[in-house]
């Protein structure tokens, strides 16, 4: 019996350490496709949006990635909500995006768009967007805010498109 409870415990405090050392889960990662964007965007509350559209392999958008994770510890107030988008592909989520996010410390909301038709939606974002990346969408539905920015934002930019619409 005392075999039994030792061997019964030594198998509880391993799985403990597993998941206290590796949690499984990780960061959480909503899987979106075209109507799950367009709820996004059709977001009407009295918050401004920053959604940002990016990929693990694109060196503009993993450069500006610590200026949107600065601005949300700064913007904790609510007032402010950060997506960001990942366009990586749905089969490299768990071989590239998730070890991605947990190697970068990435704590913001993460989208995973699995409808790989860009010309699909792009268009939904912003009718001028070709579907470069980085690109990032500031809006405020309710106040009647809206600011499309392609290309890599700046930690200045971002702070001056933040304190401009709040």
């Amino acid at each position: 019996m005392k075999t039994a409870n030792r061997l019964l415990f030594s198998i509880i405090f391993t799985l403990f350490i597993i998941v206290l050392v590796n949690p499984a889960s990780g960061q959480e990662i909503r899987m979106i496709g075209v109507p799950e964007l367009e709820t996004i965007l059709k977001n009407d509350d009295d918050r401004l949006f920053i959604v940002n559209f990016w990929a693990t392999w694109c060196a503009p958008c993993v450069k500006e990635l610590p200026v949107f994770e600065k601005a949300a510890a700064t913007y904790k107030t609510g007032k402010v909500a950060f997506i960001i988008v990942s366009l990586d592909f749905p089969s490299q989520v768990e071989k590239q995006l998730k070890p991605f996010l947990k190697k970068n410390k990435i704590s913001l909301d993460v989208a995973l768009m699995t409808d790989l038709d860009y010309n699909s939606w792009i268009e939904k974002v912003d009718p001028s967007w070709q579907g470069d990346i980085p690109a990032t969408l500031f809006f405020n539905n309710k106040k009647k805010v809206r600011l499309f920015h392609a290309g890599e934002v700046s930690e200045a930019d971002l702070n001056r498109f933040i304190t401009r619409f709040l």
